[in-house]
């Protein structure tokens, strides 16, 4: 057993916890970085964002030179094949770079890294009772950054094997002929782009009438037709009553969410994906009367601190989006906080990304939000298909769509469908920051022929005036 004394210890090694760890010792505090896993990382790095985004990008790779589709441009090959495994170690090579990186950053930054499960005893004690670091530590702050782990439905186990999280979509050993994705947020939709492209038959099962609940209205159902011709069915309305595996695959037991009718289901694999919950198990958190909110997330003030003094916490085991980062803004602005300066994160701001082909970005209110708070807005909205750069390399597919008050002419959303919609966004979250106008986008210069002209054409026609339709 060992023990040590720091300025800040933070629980979880994810983009909150390193980010955290690394802007704490920057500004001079002395700091232990905890994680059970033996690579830094978190489940972004290790088991999500990373992987699944190496995956997507393989993915699209062979889809676009199996389909033919380049031959259009003069490009002819003349057989595709693919090599599951070849592709499955380039993408943990992606992920074990990535986090020696982060340890390299640890050394840099003379963090000191602790593994093992870690329990708050008391205010400002913890104690690793298993792992190579066992041992009582004691710190004058504690910032619990240990993140989120995924959700199941009633009476559905999830083994990794032919019931899977995403940690085991990202990590099949062969092709599926048939996957079944329950539920159509986000990260099921990119896992089931993922195996579509590669061959599998994929088919969705959402309990609401429609795909990726909180987006915009007009863009969800914009995409659902899109990956409907990109070949994935849809069961909308679709409550899943069970799943039970066996060695010939899984059978799913649906029924329609408003007559009840039933109806079965068979599948080789099963990924369920219906939303992530705060990893805040065996923390000690009740023993020490932390306050929780009644999703289970951990209550904090306005400089991130729980009712109880000295323990803070950021990223998913708070209020707001569970997206890293999100969680990386969060951590830079407590440790801020901490050292005496200012810190804060805008929620409305955080820019949220589908990874699928092409993507999905969306920031700020959508018209479902502003109709509902009564808020009198303008739209203008423009198809990539009327943009040069786009005609040029082939994404002529998706829009772009700004809304803006009636009255001030100040931005009050952004969300587009488009390739690379990710990058796009942020020229929108820039202006969003500094309180723009569709006016000042519309008038900023923009490059041409990029992508990017899209922007100023949508914010043109806030007021009719784009130029291209």
């Amino acid at each position: 057993m060992s023990e040590a004394s720091f300025d800040l210890i933070v629980i979880g090694g994810g983009p909150a916890g390193y980010v955290a760890a690394i802007r704490a010792s920057q500004l001079g505090m002395t700091v232990a970085c905890i994680d059970k896993r033996d690579t830094l990382g978190g489940t972004c790095l290790n088991v999500g964002c990373i992987p699944s985004k190496a995956l997507l990008n393989a993915s699209e790779k062979f889809a676009e030179a199996s389909s033919g589709a380049l031959e259009g441009l003069g490009v002819k090959i003349s057989s595709v094949k693919l090599d599951l495994d070849a592709m499955m170690e380039s993408k943990d090579n992606i992920v074990s770079g990535l986090t020696s990186g982060i340890a390299h950053l640890f050394k840099k930054n003379k963090i000191t890294r602790l593994t093992g499960s870690a329990t708050i005893t008391a205010p400002g004690t913890v104690e690793l009772a298993d792992g190579p670091d066992k041992g009582v530590f004691s710190a004058e702050r504690i910032l619990i950054a240990t993140g989120s782990v995924p959700t199941s439905l009633p009476g559905i186990e999830i083994d990794e094997k032919k019931i899977v999280s995403s940690t085991g979509a990202l990590a099949l050993e062969k092709l599926p002929k048939k996957l079944v994705v329950i539920g159509a947020g986000y990260i099921g939709l990119e896992m089931g782009t993922v195996w579509s492209r590669l061959g599998t038959e994929v088919e969705v099962v959402e309990y609401l009438p429609r795909i990726l609940p909180g987006m915009d209205l007009e863009v969800a159902n914009k995409f659902k037709a899109m990956l409907t011709k990109q070949g994935l069915k849809f069961h909308l309305g679709t409550a899943v009553k069970s799943a039970k595996s066996s060695r010939s695959g899984v059978t799913l037991t649906v029924a329609d969410a408003k007559t009840g009718e039933e109806q079965d289901i068979s599948c080789d694999i099963a990924l369920v994906s219906v939303g992530r919950k705060p990893n805040t198990d065996n923390l000690g958190l009740e023993a020490l009367g932390v306050e929780m909110t009644d999703r289970g997330q951990i209550a904090v003030d306005a400089d991130f601190e729980t009712n109880i003094e000295g323990i803070f916490a950021v990223g998913d085991v708070i209020p707001g989006p569970m997206l890293a980062h999100k969680a990386e803004e969060d951590a830079v602005a407590a440790v801020e906080i901490m050292a005496g300066q200012a810190g804060h994160v805008d929620y409305d701001l955080v820019p949220g990304i589908v990874y699928t082909a092409p993507e999905i970005a969306t920031l700020g209110a959508t018209e479902e939000m502003l109709k509902e708070a009564g808020t009198d807005y303008k739209k203008g909205v423009f198809p990539f298909l009327a943009n040069s750069r786009a005609k040029a390399t082939g994404h002529t597919e998706g829009f772009v769509k700004i809304l803006a008050d009636a009255k001030t002419d100040k931005v009050l959303g952004c969300h587009i469908i488009a390739h690379e919609a990710g990058t796009l966004i942020h020229e929108v979250a820039t202006a969003m920051a500094f309180g723009a106008s569709s006016e000042d986008i519309a008038r900023t210069c923009h490059g041409h022929p990029t992508m990017n002209e899209a922007v100023k054409e949508a914010a043109l026609a806030v007021d009719g005036r784009a130029i291209h339709i």
